[in-house]
């Protein structure tokens, strides 16, 4: 299996850090997850959302209190402040923050020691990671709500292919997966690039540029076939892939008949995050059997793995630990984790 650092070594560094892509590269991750959005100026930054008060200071910072604002997006009300109402210049006064400091408590030790970085800076960590390591290492960005950026003049495909044709990322075989939830922008990249293309899928909902779509229906016989004409894969999250006993759903299968390669999201060593089988004695925050749902995962041929843990997992994917059979063999009904 690929494995994939989910927004960098995140269960051990704040998430979208130059320090949290370092170390999961340093972790064996083949691959690094940064999710992208924009700025006013039209650079393109790391950060799960727009909005911006979860995982940065900027809430503490009086210089930008005025700034607070509510904005629908994706037909939701939302409450803080984006990264489109600040330049680049004025992004990179703030300092990240840990996005889960009850349970990653460890990771907000690391508050306010890193800034925002832009794209650019993670291209640039990646070929100096590669120079100093002498392996590839893959890019894996997300466009986050295309549809509403595009709406307010940011065209965040248009604006990666771009810089990522203008870095060497062009072909097939580049090291790279471009991936959305929404369906038009994937699309539209289908005619602007080569690059491998990654449809996101949840347990639930579907997606916000196609109302009244579910993802349950884009995942039935004929929607695999569908996805399969504008894509080279999907992202599913877990309880899509295995079933209440930790063996695979079909669609696993369903995929690979038509194609598509297997992705799996998000693989967290916390108990708050992992079936109630896979979980250790103890709180939320106490790490439980991940190498357990890694090696599920394998079993029924997932082709690639985003984990916020790639040490844990790395061991999984070279085969050098083998959880033992009878936590696997318990009833397992898979928690569908926040993306």
């Amino acid at each position: 299996m690929l494995l994939i650092a989910h927004r960098g070594a995140s269960g051990e560094r704040p998430e979208h850090t130059l320090a949290a892509y370092e170390l999961a590269i340093d972790r064996g991750a083949d691959y690094i997850e940064p999710d992208l959005v924009a700025t006013k100026d039209g650079v393109l930054v790391a950060r799960h959302e727009n909005e911006i008060s979860g995982t940065t200071d900027v809430s503490q910072r009086p210089e930008f209190a005025a700034r607070l604002i509510t904005r629908t997006i994706d037909g939701q009300d939302v409450t803080g402040w984006f990264t489109e109402d600040f330049t680049l210049a004025e992004l990179r006064t703030l300092r990240a923050r840990e996005r889960l400091p009850e349970l990653r408590p460890h990771n907000a030790r690391y508050d306010g020691l890193f800034p925002v970085p832009t794209l650019d800076e993670i291209i640039r960590l990646v070929r100096a990671k590669e120079a100093e390591t002498g392996r590839t290492i893959g890019l894996y960005p997300e466009i986050k709500h295309p549809t509403y950026f595009a709406e307010i003049g940011h065209d965040l495909a248009k604006m990666l292919v771009e810089q990522l044709h203008a870095a060497g990322y062009e072909g097939a075989t580049a090291p790279v997966f471009i991936q959305s939830f929404e369906i038009e922008p994937l699309v539209r990249l289908d005619t602007m690039t080569d690059l491998p293309l990654v449809q996101l899928v949840a347990a639930q909902g579907g997606p916000a540029d196609r109302p009244g779509v579910s993802y349950e229906q884009m995942l039935d016989s004929e929607g695999i076939e569908d996805i399969a004409s504008y894509a080279d894969g999907i992202g599913a999250a877990v309880p899509l892939l295995l079933d209440g006993n930790g063996g695979s759903t079909g669609l696993v299968e369903r995929a690979h008949d038509a194609g598509l390669l297997v992705h799996a999201w998000t693989l967290r060593k916390e108990n708050a995050f992992l079936p109630e089988t896979l979980r250790s004695y103890g709180d939320d925050a106490q790490p439980g059997n991940l190498a357990g749902l890694a090696l599920m995962l394998e079993r029924i041929g997932t082709d690639g793995v985003f984990t916020d843990d790639p040490v844990v997992v790395r061991p999984v994917v070279e085969r050098q630990v083998f959880p033992s059979d009878d936590r696997l063999q318990r009833t397992v009904t898979p928690t569908d984790a926040d993306r």
